[in-house]
This record gives C-alpha cells, sequence and structure tokens, in this order.
C-alpha cells in the first residue's frame, strides 16, 4: 500500500502504527497461547495499517494466534476499501456503529503488541513518539476482527479499539488504544460470555507508560529496523563561526 501524505496525516490523528518485536517462544508464554496457526512470522518495528500481525482469539476455550490484516472490513461489505479507514474503533460509539455493534458480542480480540507510535503537533510539524510500558511487557489491545469472504478467499482482519488517553500521555495525543490487564484477558475474548458489561470488561489498565520522541524515520511503513524506536536526538551544531 502506497502511503501518500494525505493517508500519512490521516494514520498519524489515530491509533495507527506499532510493534511486535518479541520472539514467537515469547508471546506464546505471555499470552499462554495453545494453538499458533502462523507460519511466516516475523517481528516488526513498524507495523502499518493493512499490513498483517498477529491477533488472538479463543474458541472453544484455546488461545489461538491468527494472522490477520490491520484494518476491519464488515462481512458485508463489497471490497477492501473500507480496511484502511476502520484500523481504530472508537469505545464510546461501537454499541451505535453498524460495523461494530454485533462484533461486540461475536468477535473479540486481543492484540499483542511491544509499543505503538502517536504524533504529536508541534507548529507546522509532527513529532513521532513511541509509547510502551515501562516493563517492556507487552501491551495487549481490545479489539474485534471479522472473517471477510473476499472473491479470492476469505480474509481475517481486525480493528484496534480506542478510548481517552490516560494523563500520563495526554499530551501527545487525545487518544489511545483500551489497553487490557493480563486478568482481563479471558473476560474479554470469550465469546460464550455475551452477558458481560463492555465496560467491566475493558476497564483501563491505568498502569503509566513510558514515552519518548524518536525520529522521522519511522514515518515511512517501509522502514522496518530498530533505528524506528531509538531516541531521538537533537542535532548538534558543529558551524565554528557562530557567534558566542
Amino acid at each position: 500500500m502506497l502511503i501518500t501524505k494525505e493517508i500519512f496525516n490521516y494514520i498519524a490523528n489515530m491509533c495507527g502504527r506499532k510493534t511486535l518485536t518479541k520472539n514467537k517462544r515469547a508471546i506464546i508464554e505471555e499470552l499462554m497461547i495453545d494453538d499458533w496457526q502462523i507460519e511466516d512470522y516475523l517481528p516488526s518495528y513498524n507495523i502499518s495499517p493493512t499490513q498483517h500481525s498477529i491477533v488472538m482469539i479463543q474458541a472453544n476455550g484455546s488461545n489461538i494466534a491468527k494472522r490477520m490484516k490491520w484494518g476491519l472490513i464488515p462481512n458485508w461489505s463489497k471490497n477492501d476499501s473500507f480496511s484502511s479507514k476502520m484500523i481504530n474503533a472508537r469505545l464510546e460509539t461501537l454499541r451505535s456503529k453498524p460495523s461494530f455493534k454485533d462484533l461486540i458480542y461475536k468477535k473479540r480480540c486481543i492484540v499483542p503488541s511491544n509499543g505503538y507510535y502517536e504524533w504529536k503537533q508541534n507548529g507546522p510539524n509532527k513529532n513521532a513518539y513511541f509509547i510502551n510500558r515501562k516493563d517492556n511487557r507487552l501491551l495487549l489491545f481490545a479489539g474485534l476482527w471479522t472473517l471477510w469472504p473476499s472473491p479470492s478467499g476469505s480474509v481475517y482482519t481486525y480493528t484496534i479499539i480506542t478510548t481517552k488517553a490516560q494523563q500520563d500521555i495526554a499530551h501527545i495525543h487525545n487518544r489511545m488504544p483500551v489497553i487490557l490487564d493480563k486478568s482481563k484477558i479471558d473476560k474479554w475474548i470469550n465469546i460464550e460470555n455475551r452477558s458481560f458489561e463492555i465496560q467491566e470488561a475493558i476497564s483501563q489498565n491505568k498502569e503509566s507508560l513510558d514515552h519518548y520522541q524518536v525520529s522521522n524515520f519511522v514515518n515511512s511503513p517501509n522502514n522496518n529496523s530498530k533505528r524506528c524506536i531509538t531516541p531521538f536526538k537533537e542535532p548538534v551544531n558543529l558551524n565554528l563561526f557562530d557567534n558566542k
């Protein structure tokens, strides 16, 4: 997918980039995955909308890891044009949106991530920040998923639920992914439990998050290396003729 300036600005106003850099064994152990259904997993420092990444769902009491496309495509959609526009679902309007209201009770998932990026407006520019847990454990995003029946075969797609940003990162962006406490995982992905209260199941994890500025290297989805999460350093002025 070509990321134009217009699409980048749209993504920068949402929760639209993330990482998953842990290896397969670490992910399985941390999420207690029973069935790993991914053959070509590669860690990534820059996961962008419409790209594929790991999502955990539950079926018959087993935690299953699947490869899904980021950007939900409703089952009733005739094409995949919705995908790049439905990377997030606002918690406040889940029950009222046709694309999400039924999925709340049938298609809930966990989206694991080491951290995510947000862009802060700085005059005419946007500065990128990386946000993660202080203990470097996985962030567990609450999400919804679909199995879209495309003409060329069924496609798994997902969206990340967002909410108002917590106080320690609100100066960067006013929204953030809903981050589940590990104790809430079973309550959230167990679709047999249809009588639950959404707010109870996804009560926000109050643990403080770490954050720091990174360079604009991450702006391009083609860049995928540790440099994406390297802390930004102001360039040193080496002009010997500066006034003192």
